[in-house]
């Protein structure tokens, strides 16, 4: 049976004590907060300094615009209807930006508090290029492919030293028939973030080691390609965890692992010392340009912004659909882990280049198609 950690304050052990669920390995809950933006947002800002460059006034600022536009988005494109053609939001005015194919409803948009830019190709359009697109064999060259609501185009990303390679150009060439499409690069292609048995604050399941996504009730999700459906869980003490009720990969990347008696769940993602434990408050999906944090057996905790949604990537074991890509680094044994904006919860991370030395990209799997996909509830404070 695992052995409980010493809990931090005894704030967070009445959280604890009150949670009718359990949660990963060493999760120590964080002390309750008020329910105020700036405060439940308050133990993000130094991670968002160290990591966007920011001071404590700018970050604490950007919390707060970009949890209204998430409000913004999921009104402005209620009342976009089928003009809707994306959105993201500008960190430079701190506002939603709304692209729309014609001015019928911009007022009506731009009264909800967002900038419209008018463009010519719709939502509709841009995700039937890019549902074609999945529907082909892209070689290792092509990195993966997303709508750009920004570009209003399907932005294929090759790899640089394949750019000229005959699979590479080929594809290329077939996915600019299909719509308007546009070609971007990347250094390298991204891999998935397993590692082997290395020590940390894990779980693991062979000799895998992998990060816990978020606790649902009865248990986790996490990365898809770290076990598959019957395989037993290990926790951070070796202890049996639980056992992968549900696993996807490729084609998604996401699983569900119930947790057995003597390991509890709480709504909390680590903050590793370099902010404070985090509560989970919900699910709300974060727009194009906010920005996101990570936290990971690994490289624990890192934040950059969102980059694209709806992206597919193309692993070495095949593409996986609707990821999303974020500037946060990553490295091995940091897949599963929790991507987080403000005290909402975004997805599980899949895999990326790069590391956190000098950098890189992540893409998660976000966690709404998750618990839909398991009819889970996601244990929230």
């Amino acid at each position: 049976m695992r052995r409980l950690p010493v809990l931090r304050t005894a704030a967070a052990a009445l959280l604890l004590t009150a949670a009718l669920g359990a949660t990963g390995p060493r999760a120590t809950a964080a002390a309750a907060a008020p329910d105020a933006p700036r405060t439940a947002a308050a133990g993000l800002v130094d991670g968002m300094r160290l990591d966007l460059g920011l001071t404590r006034e700018q970050a604490e600022q950007r919390l707060l615009a970009e949890r209204a536009a998430a409000q913004v988005e999921r009104q402005a494109q209620r009342a976009a209807g089928s003009a809707y053609a994306g959105s993201w939001f500008d960190p430079a005015k701190g506002r939603l930006v709304v692209a729309l194919t014609d001015r019928a409803n911009a007022a009506e948009v731009e009264e909800l508090g967002a900038d419209t830019r008018i463009v010519r190709h719709g939502s509709t359009v841009l995700d039937r290029v890019k549902s074609r697109l999945d529907a082909l064999r892209a070689p290792a060259g092509v990195a993966g492919w997303h709508v750009d609501p920004r570009a209003n185009r399907v932005v294929v990303t090759v790899v640089r030293a394949d750019r000229n390679s005959p699979a590479v150009r080929a594809f290329v060439d077939r996915a600019r028939l299909v719509g308007p499409v546009t070609v971007a690069e990347t250094e390298r292609a991204p891999v998935t973030y397993a590692a082997g048995t290395v020590g940390g604050d894990p779980y693991y399941t062979g000799n895998v080691r992998c990060s816990i996504g978020f606790s649902v009730h009865g248990g986790f999700v996490t990365a898809g390609h770290c076990g598959r459906a019957g395989a037993a869980v290990r926790g951070w003490d070796g202890s049996a965890m639980g056992t992968f009720q549900g696993s996807s990969f490729p084609g998604d990347d996401y699983a569900y692992v119930s947790i057995h008696n003597g390991w509890w769940t709480v709504p909390v993602v680590l903050g590793w010392g370099t902010v404070p434990d985090r509560l989970v408050r919900g699910s709300a999906e974060a727009p194009i340009g906010a920005s996101v944090c990570r936290s990971g057996s690994t490289t624990r905790w890192h934040c950059g912004t969102v980059l694209a949604k709806n992206e597919t990537v193309n692993y070495s074991q095949g593409a996986v659909h609707q990821m999303t890509r974020t500037s946060v680094c990553a490295e091995g044994g940091d897949s599963g882990g929790s991507f987080i904006s403000g005290d909402q919860a975004q997805g599980v991370t899949s895999g990326g280049w790069g590391n956190c030395s000098s950098g890189g990209e992540t893409w998660f799997q976000p966690v709404n198609e998750i618990l839909g996909r398991y009819g889970l509830r996601l244990h929230t404070a």
